[in-house]
């Protein structure tokens, strides 16, 4: 998958293994995920990778004491994976008020699979917290979605385009495909500026 990544030009990977709170401790995750980077070295190339995790949303998330340690590298950016039904009120307050605390900024992961499930009112609350938005390649690269998209992208609604990526055939890493529909019909002014903005967010977040 590095190597693909590679070839697409892609220079630094946030790595985001899965992280499920009602599976195992914040410290074994670490000693887990610690272990498997160390099988990897040698094997990034030119790549820089930066450790994260992607959280699984549960309530009561706000009150984990180590959930600053779950940030991907040092920039205080910290994945959640929510879940694929339509979130109550407490859910969305908890979400506002994690974002306003703790000096974390919450970015939710590939936000394509709750966008029919919630309604509008909720997405201009999150937004207005401040949340930050990712989204799969492949959100982008489809035919089916790909209008949606693109209006979403030009909207400033996507803050992050991910791969998704968990190995290299069903799921494999295919962010050139999507970077290319947003050049044709964005510019590559726009990714050029999506791209500083990414830089923008990890430096500030130092």
């Amino acid at each position: 998958m590095l190597s693909s990544l590679a070839a697409q030009g892609v220079d630094t990977v946030a790595a985001t293994p899965h992280f499920y709170a009602n599976d195992e401790s914040v410290t074994a995750f670490l000693e887990r995920r610690a272990a498997a980077f160390d099988r990897l070295r040698g094997a990034t190339g030119e790549i820089t990778l930066l450790l994260g995790a992607e959280v699984r949303y549960y309530p009561g998330i706000g009150r984990m004491e180590e959930l600053p340690l779950l940030q991907i590298g040092e920039s205080g950016l910290l994945l959640l994976e929510m879940p694929v039904s339509s979130w109550t009120e407490y859910t969305v307050r908890e979400l506002s008020e994690l974002a306003d605390s703790r000096g974390i900024q919450l970015v939710l992961a590939h936000i394509e699979r709750y966008l029919p499930l919630q309604k509008p009112a909720v997405w201009k609350r999150l937004y207005e917290s401040g949340i930050l938005m990712q989204v799969n390649a492949s959100f982008i690269s489809s035919l089916v979605t790909r209008r949606k998209a693109l209006r979403m992208l030009s909207q400033g609604r996507i803050h992050f385009l991910g791969t998704d990526c968990h190995n290299t055939t069903t799921r494999p890493p295919q962010l050139a495909s999507a970077a290319a529909v947003m050049e044709k019909r964005l510019g590559g002014d726009f990714i050029r500026q999506m791209n500083e903005f990414g830089y923008t967010v990890l430096a500030k977040n130092r």
